[in-house]
């Protein structure tokens, strides 16, 4: 076997020839320092229409990206065709870091993690307060996957001419989570979206909630026009008709600025992705009364500091309760 030495000459070095005839892979990447930077609006079949300088603009993912996928909310680089023109496509050649994730898996016992929206400040958890009725577990979810992910929760409660909100409030009291409360005609006639509006503007918010609840109906009140102008883009580029909510979309709020992200129904929530330790994070309050607490503590166990730190009169009982019955959700169905 031949050994180089230190000083070797090129015809010492042999190569393998390239049957494919074209350029050999490399490591060095494009450094792509002219892209456009741009926020993913919705994805579609593996095409993402972006917002670059005011136009949208079709793309899809280079191929260097790998398996990283863009998600709505996204921050990416595009480089190609950014005129907005019919049958142009631009590519996305880098994701910028996430400040936020609205994550989920199909149910507790799917190790698949889907990240659903990226970068929005708010998770507005639209709840109706009778037709159909509210299912509290379904919200807990749904506030432990924003406490996880960095975002603030909203609860936006509908259809109060049905039912009144003062129980499904009164247990989340001890939460101090903003909260709206609309009736169908407010929606319509009144200032319901706008008492809504209040609480988006300056921020960029995702929607969240299962069929039926008037999520696709407030979230059109907020935005307007706008629906259907991107929407038609959209279903432009792919030829087909298809219901807004089948997937995630952005959208600009009409009236203030700030983002509406309308996410698709959910029937489940799962949480398998949920890191438990996170969620004491949410509860600034009772974060110095771990520090007892023993190694990998649940914080619902015998030897828990908690019930100490707040028997002495350090944090109110409802708070600790609050969060033992959010740690709760992931060990339950929303049906429970």
């Amino acid at each position: 076997m031949r050994r180089y030495g230190k000083h070797t000459d090129e015809d010492d070095i042999r190569s393998r020839p390239n049957r494919k005839g074209n350029r050999p892979r490399t490591s060095i990447r494009p450094k792509h320092e002219d892209a456009a930077e741009g926020m993913v609006l919705t994805v579609d079949r593996g095409r993402l229409t972006c917002l670059v300088d005011g136009r949208t603009v079709l793309a899809m993912k280079a191929r260097e990206l790998g398996r990283k996928a863009a998600v709505v909310g996204d921050r990416v680089s595009l480089v190609g065709d950014m005129s907005g023109k019919k049958d142009t496509l631009a590519r996305i050649v880098r994701i910028g870091e996430r400040e936020s994730v609205l994550r989920r898996t199909a149910d507790d016992d799917d190790p698949y993690e889907r990240v659903v929206v990226a970068n929005a400040d708010q998770l507005a958890v639209v709840t109706a307060l009778a037709d159909p009725e509210p299912r509290p577990r379904m919200i807990d979810r749904c506030l432990v996957a924003a406490y996880d992910g960095g975002l603030e929760p909203l609860l936006v409660l509908t259809k109060s001419d049905l039912a009144s909100p003062k129980e499904l409030l009164a247990m989340y009291g001890a939460l101090d989570i903003p909260y709206v409360v609309t009736s169908r005609e407010e929606l319509y006639e009144g200032d319901g979206a706008d008492r809504v509006r209040e609480q988006l503007a300056g921020r960029t918010t995702a929607f969240v909630g299962h069929s039926g609840v008037g999520k696709t109906t407030l979230v059109n009140a907020l935005v307007g026009e706008e629906r259907r102008r991107v929407t038609g883009h959209v279903n432009a580029v792919t030829g087909r008709g298809r219901h807004t909510t089948t997937s995630a979309l952005a959208l600009p709020l009409a009236g203030a600025d700030g983002w509406v992200i309308d996410t698709p129904g959910v029937r489940s929530f799962g949480l398998h992705h949920v890191d438990p330790s996170r969620v004491i994070l949410a509860f600034p309050d009772l974060v110095p009364g771990t520090e007892n607490c023993p190694r990998a503590c649940g914080h619902d166990e015998p030897d828990c500091a908690l019930d100490a730190y707040v028997a002495e009169g350090h944090a109110d009982p409802a708070r600790l309760e609050s969060l033992r019955r959010l740690l709760a959700t992931r060990e339950r169905r929303e049906g429970d």
